[in-house]
């Protein structure tokens, strides 16, 4: 009798450690699933941060003060260039492009939005005005094309 009790202890035992072990493999993976949650929340987290942050540059950067250019004929020789954008522009310089013709020399020039400088401009050597004159400014190295109105 002692003989089946020890045995059937023996068993009980055995069992009792395969549970304990199934237990703590099950404990293990158990962890290892939380810690690549953790890991995969984490990265969404950032995720999420750098698009609310690029969204806010975005939008910020879109509503910013900016200039825009328009050249009003004002006479036959006579124009203004017109600042119609929201925001100031300084260093507005009209490059040489397109030349021969002659005009006022509009170089580091400052227009508040709204703000016109008046400038006289005619052809030269038998060509006519340009259709166009490029701007730079102060923020805007590459030339930007500006349309001259015709008569």
């Amino acid at each position: 009798m002692a003989l089946w009790i020890s045995i059937r202890a023996q068993r009980d035992g055995r069992r009792s450690a395969n549970a304990a072990e199934a237990s703590v493999e099950e404990a293990r993976l158990s962890r290892m699933a939380s810690e690549r949650s953790a890991t995969v929340a984490e990265e969404t987290l950032a995720d999420q941060r750098q698009e609310v942050a690029t969204r806010r540059a975005e939008e910020e950067e879109a509503s910013r003060p900016r200039p825009d250019f328009r050249i009003e004929r004002s006479g036959r020789q006579a124009f203004r260039l017109r600042n119609t954008g929201t925001g100031p522009a300084t260093g507005i310089t009209v490059s040489d492009r397109g030349r021969p013709y002659m005009m006022d020399n509009i170089v580091n020039l400052t227009l508040q939005a709204g703000d016109a400088k008046p400038f006289t401009m005619l052809g030269a050597a038998g060509h006519p005005i340009p259709s166009t004159l490029w701007l730079t400014w102060d923020g805007q190295s590459e030339e930007v094309p500006v349309a001259v109105p015709g008569l």
